[in-house]
């Protein structure tokens, strides 16, 4: 049995998977998938995507990769990468209205709190899931993928930048008015 220094080692780069994909190397498309689904799957799920879509949108973003490999250039992670053909495959999927209704009904259910100790508390915090969600549907599209992406995800400024195709400081731009108008939205709300 390997031990996990030694799988490490033999682990192929995402470099050289994409490259991999891009020459047809389906296995290399596998082992891709299982690396960062996981990470696209609650990317996609942070934007509000509906679990009934969820498994289809993930399944999308890797499909995308087959047609997208060549675009990886390797100055980024591969991480970065797909989140941002998963932000593409997003946008793509919200372009009807019924779906965005259906996103927004998502996103609401995205912010689950403990179980409350009063009925006072259970309405208190239904109401707060309410506001936030209004808050980040109000949003446009772009501030709200780079409010996503460094603010929920963890991803630093340059994933963001790489993951949405934009320049670093356009990243910090808008995560900066995401933010202001998040706090606005909501201070609105509370008063």
């Amino acid at each position: 049995m390997k031990s996990l220094a030694q799988s490490s080692k033999t682990a192929v780069p995402d470099a050289e998977l994409l490259s991999r994909i891009h020459a047809g190397d389906l296995e290399s498309l596998g082992t891709l998938f299982d690396r960062y689904e996981r990470d696209v799957r609650r990317f996609l799920a942070r934007l509000g995507v509906q679990s009934a879509d969820l498994d289809d949108l993930v399944q999308l973003t890797f499909i995308e990769v087959t047609s997208a490999a060549h675009g990886f250039d390797g100055r980024s992670s591969a991480r970065g990468w797909l989140l941002g053909v998963a932000a593409t495959i997003n946008r793509r999927h919200r372009r009807t209205f019924a779906r965005m209704v259906a996103r927004l009904n998502a996103l609401a259910g995205a912010f689950h709190a403990p179980t409350p100790e009063t009925p006072a508390e259970a309405v208190e915090g239904l109401e707060a899931e309410a506001r936030v969600a209004r808050a980040l549907d109000a949003l446009s599209d772009k501030k709200r993928e780079a409010f996503v992406l460094v603010t929920l995800e963890g991803a630093s400024g340059e994933e963001a930048a790489a993951a949405l195709g934009v320049p670093l400081n356009t990243v910090w731009t808008r995560l900066h008015h995401a933010r202001e108008e998040l706090r606005a939205q909501l201070l609105e709300e509370s008063s």
